[in-house]
């Protein structure tokens, strides 16, 4: 490396410059001085960690200025609690909001290195498992890229959910060991640490002012340590931060112990104490599980509020009176609802505030987002075990729940049966604490995530609390980063549309709008059909590489990728495609469209049907596949631990988004989203977000099926019967019987009993009620896709309506209506 010699004085700096020459001197500085390897063993993965520290180095100059700006101002800042945060590969987003990808290409050309196989070598960081988190990470992509100061607060988890591998059609979880080789993104800050506290016991004292206080005595004592990732906005200076805490002991080594022999105990409060941020999502069955997940979100809500308080009092020298002036703290979903117990405890026990100041600033500072309507995933913890773990918290959930319950007595005399629905602590099936109740009542703010979802938010799971505070509730429809998604994912889409509308469509998606005109453009048609073939070969590629699998670009990509989830119905989606293959055997000469079914998604270890789901897939996929009759029509795929790297190449190659969940139970969703910029059609139900899709894409470039919500509640109401649907169709019975009897398991009537027998005799997601007209709005599909003119116009117009889910409109709203954070002009 001795003809890499320094720079003339008028070249920009290694540090920071954005030239090619700049970068590449960069890479060489960190090649030698941070990763430490001679030129001779150097390989494309150090010259990846190379990159990106380079590349953090200029981010982290814009991150100082951020902050030194926004504290200069006073600046309002929105603080993002989530407990997962889907980031995805970082390095090819930074480049890109950086405006220097060509610039990296050329430097690691001059370095005979490639950056796509630079690219390649980035490690998915497993922050986070589906939409949720996902979501969490575009808004910190939005909040950057409009410049509004913004901290996210998680947990930096050891392993991720878990690695999904599929043996002999079955998920098979392997350990998620992301951080294996290190995270070039995140800066320790060991010195940015907290004690937080856990179990023990609380006692009555007189302070000095002769004031009975409490006070917390834990009975464990476990550390916070700050890890700050860098996040920069598109086009602008501005660059936030993603703020995780790690857990540690206080004293994490019994010298005494160790003298003695006993080398176990000498580590036991260590390896006690990181157990607590060693997993996302640890299963929660057993009652230790239980412990644990309440442990991690105690802990990193506990981190976050602390650091806060610490930035008002050392950093912006502000008196906490002034908190909700200074900060707006959003919880997303219930996983940090613990929050309001916490901030009242810091500014009682610690602050020594009165109690109805403390719970004015709580109240003003908090905003809530729900993001389910399912009852099972509105977290409630036992009393017994919250008691035990947090015993000040539950004194203080008292607390708040008896001024809360006086207050809705005052608006609601004489109506005890209310007042009990509305109680924080329930009484059903043993008493328990309900954590979205929790966050209602500490919230001046609460948002359901689609119009729908936010209407039967209000008329179901939270009807009390709208007839009590209708003024708090308001609807923030989700969005997703059309940087990533788009600009990112799809190189052959963002050239046409830069060339088309010009790129401000990267901060202004409604300019897609533009795309309009060119709909009825026969050139532009082709130029459209000729990119999707592009993507659906560079798809078919990493399919066949993965599974084995080949594919037909030239056929329609029908694809399904979520969660494993019954009431996401991919059990649905396998019914048709059963359905086309009895139709297939019984009559081969039958004209069908060519179609590749394509799957994905991860079912948590500990949910039987959605494992049985996935094993459905598979041997369905086995047989048609390998079947000569059937398979130059039909493919069947399940492509193994989707995350958003295979994301990058799955929503770009999509025909047909499957958004077919049942009405009612989805509350918005993000990949219908995903798909609808990529230029695929849906087929869905009037779910979540699809209602508002529907209406910007136009009812006739979507296809509609199923029960809508009030009759699927009418259906229930009246008693629903699987058996009355499967008597009334011979071809739905002929298809589960088929199931059932053994034909996609060799034989086997035993595999696919429970998931047969679920539908047959209870179905709760309506499954077999929306069959019929599943199958025929699947038919209706197939004969859309044989007129490729008028498909690709309806591509293109879905493309250029999707406007209104990006989630730079979705923060613009946030930040307006809710957390009143404007935005901040960096100069660094």
């Amino acid at each position: 490396m001795t003809d890499l010699d320094a720079p003339s004085p008028t070249a920009e700096r290694a540090r920071t410059g954005l030239s090619a020459d700049a970068l590449r001197r960069a890479i060489v500085d960190h090649v030698r001085y941070s990763i430490g390897r001679p030129a001779a063993a150097l390989r494309p993965e150090h010259y990846y960690r190379a990159l990106a520290l380079a590349v953090r180095d200029r981010m982290q100059d814009n991150r100082v200025a951020s902050t030194q700006t926004s504290l200069d101002l006073g600046s309002k800042v929105t603080c993002y609690l989530s407990a997962e945060f889907l980031m995805g590969p970082q390095l090819g987003a930074n480049l890109l909001n950086l405006g220097i990808e060509n610039a990296a290409r050329a430097a690691l050309a001059e370095l005979g290195q490639d950056l796509d196989e630079v690219l390649a070598c980035e490690e998915e960081p497993g922050l986070g498992n589906g939409g949720l988190g996902r979501l969490a990470a575009c808004y910190l992509d939005s909040l950057a890229t409009l410049a509004r100061p913004a901290i996210g607060y998680g947990i930096r988890y050891e392993f991720g959910i878990f690695d999904q591998e599929i043996h002999d059609g079955w998920q098979v979880e392997k350990t998620d060991n992301w951080l294996v080789n290190g995270n070039p993104w995140e800066i320790a800050k060991p010195d940015v640490h907290y004690p937080v506290l856990w179990g023990g016991h609380t006692e009555r004292y007189a302070d000095d002012a002769g004031v009975q206080r409490v006070r917390w005595i834990p009975g464990r004592i476990i550390q916070g340590v700050a890890y700050d990732t860098p996040i920069q906005g598109y086009g602008v200076k501005t660059c936030n931060v993603l703020t995780l805490w790690s857990a540690r002991a206080v004293q994490s080594f019994a010298l005494d112990a160790f003298n003695t022999g006993d080398y176990y105990k000498a580590v036991e409060e260590e390896v006690t104490s990181e157990t607590v941020t060693k997993v996302l999502y640890p299963n929660d069955e057993p009652e230790v599980g239980k412990r644990l997940r309440l442990l991690q979100q105690f802990f990193f809500v506990s981190c976050s509020l602390q650091h806060v308080l610490h930035i008002m009092d050392d950093l912006a020298d502000v008196s906490v009176l002034d908190l909700p002036k200074r900060f707006a703290l959003q919880l997303n979903d219930t996983h940090p609802s613990i929050g309001v117990a916490e901030l009242m405890r810091l500014l009682v026990d610690e602050r020594r505030l009165d109690w109805d100041t403390a719970w004015a600033i709580t109240v003003a500072t908090f905003g809530y987002t729900n993001h389910t309507l399912l009852p099972e995933a509105l977290e409630k913890w036992p009393l017994g075990l919250f008691g035990e773990s947090l015993p000040r918290h539950l004194e203080i959930i008292y607390e708040i729940n008896s001024r809360f319950l006086d207050e809705v007595r005052a608006k609601f005399p004489g109506d005890e049966e209310r007042v009990r629905r509305m109680s924080l602590i329930g009484e059903d099936n043993g008493k328990t604490v309900k954590m979205a109740y929790l966050a209602t009542v500490g919230s001046h703010a609460i948002n359901g995530v689609a119009a729908l979802h936010s209407e039967l938010l209000k008329s179901s799971v939270l009807k009390d609390f709208y007839e009590l505070w209708p003024e708090r509730f308001s609807n923030k429809t989700n969005g997703v980063t059309p940087r990533r998604f788009v600009a990112l994912s799809n190189p052959g889409l963002r050239a046409l549309l830069d060339r088309t509308v010009g790129d401000g469509w990267l901060t202004h998606l409604d300019r897609l709008r533009g795309l309009e005109p060119f709909a009825d453009d026969p050139g532009f048609r082709q130029e459209w059909r000729d990119m999707k073939r592009a993507n659906k070969a560079r798809l078919a590629e990493f399919v066949v590489a993965e599974t084995g699998v080949e594919l037909d670009p030239t056929w329609l990509f029908d694809i399904q990728v979520k969660r494993i989830h019954e009431y996401k119905r991919q059990h649905l989606n396998v019914l048709n495609i059963v359905t086309q293959y009895l139709r297939l055997k019984k009559n081969p000469g039958i004209e069908i469209a060519p179609r590749a079914f394509i799957f994905g998604g991860k079912a948590a270890p500990g949910y039987f049907l959605a494992k049985r789901i996935i094993k459905l897939i598979t041997a369905v996929g086995d047989m048609i596949n390998n079947d000569p009759t059937v398979n130059q029509y039909l493919k069947v795929v399940f492509l193994p631990n989707f995350n958003v790297q295979n994301a990058h190449l799955i929503y770009p190659a999509a025909n047909l988004s499957e958004q077919i969940s049942t009405a009612g139970k989805e509350a918005s969703g993000t990949g219908n989203m995903k798909f609808m910029m990529n230029g695929a059609l849906t087929i869905g139900t009037l779910d979540g977000a699809n209602v508002e899709i529907r209406e910007e894409a136009g009812a006739e470039n979507f296809f509609l099926f199923g029960l809508t919500v009030e009759e699927v509640e009418a259906l229930k109401h009246d008693g629903y019967r699987p058996a009355d649907f499967i008597e009334a169709n011979p071809e739905l019975a002929s298809v589960l019987d088929l199931i059932a009897g053994g034909h996609f398991s060799h034989g086997d009537t035993e595999v696919f009993r429970p998931l047969v027998d679920n539908l047959r005799y209870d179905d709760p997601f309506l499954v077999l009620a929306d069959y019929a007209s599943y199958v025929e709005c699947q038919d209706r599909v197939s004969a859309a896709w044989k007129d490729r003119d008028a498909w690709s116009r309806m591509s293109i117009l879905n493309s250029a309506r999707s406007g209104k889910f990006s989630s730079d409109r979705a923060i613009e709203e946030y930040c307006d209506d809710i957390w009143g954070v404007r935005p901040v002009n960096v100069v660094t």
